[in-house]
């Protein structure tokens, strides 16, 4: 087999055999080159380019993995069902379960051309674009849940009904068979929410599961989402626990994962909290109040990714250099999630 191959750094696979394994459905070239993708914390992301070819290339991390996470074959299947929808994807083109292949499973998707900000501040952005840019986030999400499951062949991919509840058990398990410290915010949390959860409403839809600015592409001009990225954590949930996600920026430091708190986000054009929510409400399936338990649950969901972020870094398999710094971020999003309850930081009414 002719040719090169550019090996990047924290490259823990064969590039040789990604050739090898890419040349068996017709995609070829002179070189492949491998860049890692920074900033994801869980699944390793790529991109490839080999000819006239650019793709993503997303597998599971080396080491050891909890039970149903870094579910990249959920993320395929996701991907597929939605590309013939309105919501914004890239194309997945092949999933590869063999682990032999690249000492993981992996799947492979074509390549989107735009802009991707982990801050949401979205820095060198006019003002005029910021505010268009977020209504058109509040827009994305609710066409991402107009979608019917079953009109999509994904009537199965998720238990419908009781998701709040069933959501609070699955983290809360997670949480405990954390080999960290406990954390008292994160404690409080765990004993508040059951006791605070509204009556199921029978809503379902396709939730995401980590739907943020960070996860969004945006037109690499125009200031609309042009895919929508990172599914692992999608499954059939309620639509207000991404919505309560959604606005998190609002509740959170810059140094907090790239929040919004405490810094002049009105005058950078930024809209009101709950003008991004009355724009998804406005665009989206009759839906139930945002509640402060939405937000609260959001916040303690994300504290426990971030607890299974130091224990990765624990164990040497986290998917970021930075994971050991992150990790403490559990403890502020504890912290958070508290404050929503005690009433001391909403969005909800009147802005903080």
């Amino acid at each position: 087999m002719s040719g090169t191959a550019t090996r990047a750094a924290g490259t823990e696979f064969d590039p040789d055999a990604l050739r090898a394994w890419l040349a068996a459905r017709d995609v070829r070239g002179e070189k492949l080159s491998l860049d890692r993708i920074g900033g994801g914390q869980s699944n390793p992301t790529w991109f490839v380019t080999i000819g006239d070819h650019r793709l993503v290339l997303r597998k599971k991390p080396s080491g050891p993995i909890l039970k149903g996470a870094h579910a990249i074959e959920r993320e395929f299947r996701v991907l597929r069902a939605l590309r013939d929808t309105d919501v914004p994807v890239p194309e997945a083109l092949w999933l590869e379960e063999d682990p032999d292949i690249l000492g993981t499973p992996f799947y492979l998707m074509n390549r989107l051309e735009g802009r991707v900000f982990e801050d949401a501040a979205l820095p060198g952005v006019s003002p005029e674009d910021r505010r268009e840019m977020y209504l058109d986030m509040a827009r994305t999400l609710a066409r991402l849940h107009a979608v019917r499951p079953d009109a999509v062949g994904l009537a199965d991919y998720g238990r419908p009904g009781n998701y709040f509840e069933r959501q609070i058990g699955r983290w809360t398990k997670q949480y405990h068979a954390s080999t960290g410290p406990r954390i008292d915010d994160l404690d409080r949390l765990v004993e508040w929410l059951p006791d605070n959860m509204p009556e199921d409403d029978g809503a379902v839809s396709i939730a995401h599961g980590d739907f943020r600015v960070g996860n969004l592409m945006w037109h690499p001009t125009e200031p609309r989402v042009v895919g929508v990225l990172d599914w692992e954590l999608s499954t059939l949930g309620h639509p207000l626990a991404d919505l309560g996600f959604c606005i998190l920026p609002w509740y959170s430091a810059p140094d907090e994962y790239g929040g919004l708190k405490g810094t002049d986000w009105r005058g950078a054009g930024i809209p009101e909290c709950i003008d991004f929510i009355a724009e998804y409400h406005a665009h989206a399936r009759p839906t139930a109040p945002l509640l402060p338990f939405h937000v609260a649950f959001a916040l303690f969901r994300f504290a426990v990714i971030f607890v299974g972020i130091a224990d990765r870094a624990r164990s040497g398999s986290a998917a970021s250099a930075e994971a050991a710094q992150l990790g403490p971020l559990a403890e502020r999003f504890a912290r958070r999630g508290v404050e929503v309850i005690q009433n001391k930081n909403t969005c909800i009414g009147e802005m903080v």
